[in-house]
């Protein structure tokens, strides 16, 4: 059971992977939540809301996705930190492993396009958790979060998936003979 890479990792290295791992399940949980939840409210395929929804609902609506957008804040600084121990303590090499190397730099390299997100999802969060929340606000930043940086988020999330598929199946990793 000795040859499986894993066991030969730090204590620090195996910790921080278990990090990565955990938050990454509540972190990409919370991003498909927050959209299904936020679906709902808009008519399919266009930035317009549904117009029929009591304001009760779509008040709740918002406080979900406001709570889901703490999960995902959270997260996603927790597997920041990790992803940066782990690439520090690993006794892995980017130079042989370039799997990881593209897994890190396809997580790091939108690390801006996140902070900004994330201030968008801030505001949201100041108005549910300390604002009476007026709706027309609520549907200024959600439209706002939905359409910032002409869809660069989207291309982000279908990066972390990637990320997922050169974990599991490692290519460019090079053997040394």
């Amino acid at each position: 059971m000795n040859h499986l890479p894993i066991f030969k990792e730090t204590r620090t290295a195996k910790v921080s992977l278990l990090v990565i791992l955990v938050g990454t399940i509540f972190w990409l949980g919370g991003i498909n939540i927050r959209a299904v939840i936020g679906n709902d409210i808009l008519i399919m395929g266009t930035l317009d809301f549904e117009p029929n929804i009591n304001p009760l609902v779509e008040r709740s609506v918002f406080g979900l996705i406001s709570k889901s957008s703490i999960v995902i804040f959270i997260s996603y600084i927790v597997i920041w930190i990790a992803g940066i121990t782990f690439l520090t303590t690993t006794r892995l090499r980017l130079k042989q492993n370039g799997w990881l190397m593209m897994s890190a730099i396809l997580f790091y390299i939108f690390t801006p396009v996140e902070i900004y997100t994330l201030v968008l999802d801030g505001r949201m969060i100041y108005q549910d958790l300390f604002t009476q929340g007026e709706l027309v606000e609520f549907r200024k930043l959600l439209i706002h979060r939905i359409a910032a940086l002409s869809g660069v988020p989207i291309i982000a999330q279908f990066c972390y998936y990637t990320i997922i598929g050169l974990v599991v199946f490692q290519p460019l990793k090079r053997y040394d003979t």
